[in-house]
């Protein structure tokens, strides 16, 4: 049993000490402070440091933490946690150590302080993602020390590289060692799990049940090189930035998925007023900070990111070449291919650097019960809906072994904050009582599960 029981916020009576509320901001400012900025190379600092810190809070409790290595420095931490049931299945909670680059003369606060302002603790990673690696630290070390196991075996597994498409992290320990996830059937893991505030009597906790897939591409056209001052008919430069140009602006068109087409009627009912997806401004102007998020689950997209070409001012180069960050909806990739060779046409060749698969499962099970009975336990006003992630995460690798992905990293935020403008953004911030409140529900969560 705990050492004790504590009445949360909401009056009802909390599994667990109050240990673990108090120790995630330390351990969240911890993982903060240790720079693990990813430049999708290897010429950062790597993921070690922050694997060794993970391995260390483990075993001081009595865990058996491993470090995976998949490249010097590159190195994620993975360990298992004994069930009161072996017969059931596993549950897999996954969180990456890497976080993308920040420049510190555009923040408030130093990226890697760890900083607590505002009630907030500021830093690169503080929502994207070291905010659940700490709330799930926490949880694991409280019920550890109080001798409570959870209903099954747990795999926690702390990753490298997922900024990076997790080639060194996630999909490394997939390919290499699977077995570290024997008897796994369900997973969660980032972006997910966050509320929404529609009124005083109304909060949505939007869990993520799907993803788009990515292509990340590079695009070449081949031109004729020659001198500055000639007439050149034939320029790389001007046929790839003409064909960059079109994909920039294409307004790709609306397709509505099943899990789009259900967080929008769950919405509408929550609202009380019909929102229609064909006509993106009205729908999106009732979504306040999360607009910018729901928004681009609506469709495919393809945005230029870099471009390159030449080397010397006088001297029009044989070669242009661009990057773009492309993502389809689930079921769509065909399609989406098929618009962006037509947008570009004949002359761009059209390379994959990274991509991978959309994903999409139900919102149903026993797992998303236990998600909604743990929130409306420490939030009576919380009703959790299913919604699709713009983005990609490490679920991509793990449902290669059949693993069942879920986004489900709670967090209760104040209606004013723009939690979609805090990944990969300046200023990135995360409140204290939301980590609190993830720990509540995440300590209830295991139990329900």
């Amino acid at each position: 049993m705990s050492e004790s029981s504590t009445a949360g916020a909401t009056g009802s009576v909390r599994g667990g000490s109050a240990r673990g509320e108090e120790e995630v901001v330390d351990l969240c400012r911890d993982l903060i402070r240790i720079d693990t900025s990813n430049y999708g190379d290897h010429s950062g600092p790597g993921e070690r440091k922050a694997a060794e810190y993970v391995a260390e809070k483990l075993a001081e409790v009595g865990l058996e933490p491993q470090i995976f290595e998949s490249h010097p420095g590159r190195a994620s931490t993975v360990a298992r946690i004994e069930g009161e049931d072996p017969s059931r299945p596993a549950l897999l909670i996954h969180g990456h150590t890497d976080v993308v680059p920040a420049n510190a003369h555009d923040w408030t606060h130093h990226p890697f302080s760890g900083e607590i302002a505002d009630g907030c603790v500021w830093g690169r990673g503080a929502v994207d993602m070291k905010d659940m690696d700490a709330m799930t630290l926490a949880v694991v070390r409280d019920r550890m020390r109080s001798g409570r196991k959870p209903p099954r075996d747990i795999v926690l597994a702390f990753l490298a590289d997922e900024e990076a498409g997790g080639v060194y992290g996630a999909r490394h320990l997939v390919d290499k060692q699977p077995q570290l996830f024997e008897g796994v059937t369900e997973a969660i893991g980032e972006v997910g799990g966050f509320s929404f505030t529609v009124n005083e009597n109304l909060r949505l906790y939007l869990v993520e049940t799907a993803q788009k897939g990515m292509h990340w591409m590079r695009l070449t056209v081949d031109g004729t090189a020659g001198h500055g001052s000639m007439t050149n008919k034939d320029n790389a430069i001007t046929e790839l930035c003409e064909a960059v140009g079109r994909l920039g602006r294409h307004e790709w068109p609306v397709r509505v998925t099943k899990t789009v087409r259900s967080f929008l009627d769950e919405l509408s009912d929550a609202l009380g007023t019909e929102l229609d997806p064909e006509d993106m401004d009205a729908t999106l102007e009732k979504l306040g900070g999360i607009a910018k998020m729901i928004g681009a689950t609506l469709r495919n997209s393809a945005a230029p990111t870099q471009l390159g070409a030449g080397y010397k001012v006088n001297v029009i180069p044989g070669q242009a070449t661009a990057h773009v960050d492309g993502r389809f909806l689930p079921g769509y990739e065909e399609e989406f291919l098929a618009d962006l060779d037509r947008i570009l046409g004949p002359r761009v060749h059209r390379e994959d650097v990274h991509g991978d698969k959309a994903l999409e499962t139900d919102f149903d099970g026993r797992l998303v019960d236990a998600m909604q009975t743990a929130l409306k336990a420490e939030d009576p006003i919380a009703r959790a809906v299913p919604y699709m992630l713009s983005g990609g995460t490490d679920a991509k690798s793990f449902d290669d072994l059949g693993i069942r992905c879920f986004g489900f990293a709670p967090l209760q935020l104040p209606p004013e904050l723009d939690f979609a403008g805090m990944f990969h953004g300046v200023d990135e911030r995360v409140p204290v009582s939301g980590l609190q409140f993830g720990v509540r529900v995440l300590d209830r969560f295991l139990d329900a599960g």
